[in-house]
């Protein structure tokens, strides 16, 4: 398979295993009544789910680094798409967790190896834009999600959610054998130590990393508690599958403008910019009506800000460690996003006591920490514009 062929196949499996990870947040208020849970509770699904498609991403990035990417490429979508698919028909919490937590791990197996192939930051100008491809087929991919497994189930009902694992079972056999001899890049020196890559954290790459943490705390903030918003405010269940999908389609728009600019201009200026605006953004989101044009309006806004911050972040993650690219890029995504969401069930806990627009609104202006981390002087290096 020609190697363009394999980036546009990679590109469409990010999209397929990205919207199945977005099935659950608009299904939650669902599953809370048929399963009689709480907020907390709820939310500590979304915690469970986030943090196994994110926190094993380092780990998956180094062992495909090192041994090659095409297995763990391949993997991604099946294990992904069979488990998640499968959570309509767990009988207990339990049993949903557990699913949502091997589903998940799919996605994490995926993210570092595609994002390395594709982006290909050694190669120079241009890699902001490549990033820019695969992001846009990830929140393509979280766009289409909710509106899909709302569709899903209302036509065969939760435990019929099963059908969705077909495409992520095509696509993963195709890229196992699309993809032969097609996933080594980098420098053609060994990815770094384990314990090197910790002490990068300390640098430039932290900063980095920090950005992306709360960057990823504003979006399942939103995954999660828009929903529930939306409910309790009377509003349809597809009424909230709607408003996420038109932030999460901002989304793919905010990450295409972002990869033009990451290759144009200083990019501790722009993930400065980005942050600081994408708080009243996120704020009124969630504030506003539920579902009203007003609202609307301000998704569309705080999704185009919050992927905006995507490419420059890998891109520059990618040019600290170049002899690691998929690492790096298993750190500042799946790493940073793991531990963006552990604030995720202190959140609902605010909001079981306070209320959920209360408790997400307050919880915005730690978007401004990512402006504060762009400018430090140890990013300048690795943040001029190619």
């Amino acid at each position: 398979m020609r190697p363009a062929a394999v980036v546009a196949l990679i590109v469409v499996s990010h999209t397929t295993i990205d919207a199945y990870t977005a099935f659950l947040p608009p299904l939650l208020p669902r599953i809370m009544d048929n399963l009689g849970l709480s907020i907390t509770l709820a939310a500590t699904l979304s915690t469970v789910l986030s943090i196994s498609t994110a926190l094993p991403q380092p780990a998956f990035g180094y062992l495909a680094d090192r041994f090659g990417r095409r297995a763990f490429l391949a993997a991604g979508p099946i294990v992904g798409g069979v488990f998640i698919s499968l959570l309509g028909m767990a009988p207990t919490y339990f049993v949903l967790l557990l699913l949502l937590t091997v589903g998940g791990l799919g996605s994490a197996a995926f993210h570092p190896p595609g994002a390395s192939l594709v982006a290909r930051a050694g190669d120079g100008r241009g890699s902001g834009v490549r990033m820019s491809v695969f992001s846009f087929g990830g929140a393509a991919g979280f766009a289409l999600g909710p509106i899909s497994a709302v569709a899903i189930v209302g036509w065969l009902g939760l435990a019929g959610l099963w059908v969705a694992m077909i495409p992520g079972v095509l696509l993963g056999t195709a890229l196992w054998f699309g993809a032969k001899g097609r996933t080594r890049v980098g420098t053609g020196t060994p990815p770094p130590p384990p314990l090197e890559v910790l002490r990068k954290l300390k640098g430039p790459l932290g900063l980095v990393f920090g950005i992306s943490v709360v960057g990823s705390f504003a979006q399942k903030a939103v995954l999660t508690f828009i929903p529930i918003i939306a409910h309790r405010a009377g509003e349809s269940e597809t009424a909230g599958a709607v408003v996420l999908s038109i932030y999460l389609g901002a989304q793919g728009l905010g990450t295409l403008a972002s990869g033009f600019l990451t290759d144009r201009f200083n990019r501790q200026h722009l993930l400065a910019a980005i942050s600081v605006l994408a708080v009243p953004t996120h704020i009124l989101a969630f504030t506003l009506a539920p579902a009203s044009p007003a609202a609307i309006v301000m998704a569309v806004c705080a999704g185009f800000l919050n992927m905006a911050l995507l490419p420059p972040i890998v891109v520059v993650a990618q040019e600290i460690l170049p002899s690691g690219t998929a690492v790096s890029s298993g750190i500042v995504m799946g790493l940073a996003w793991a531990v963006g969401t552990l604030a995720i069930p202190v959140v609902g806990g605010f909001a079981d006591a306070f209320g959920p627009v209360a408790a997400t609104a307050w919880s915005m202006p730690l978007l401004l920490l990512g402006a504060l981390f762009a400018m430090r002087p140890s990013l300048r290096p690795y943040c001029r514009a190619q």
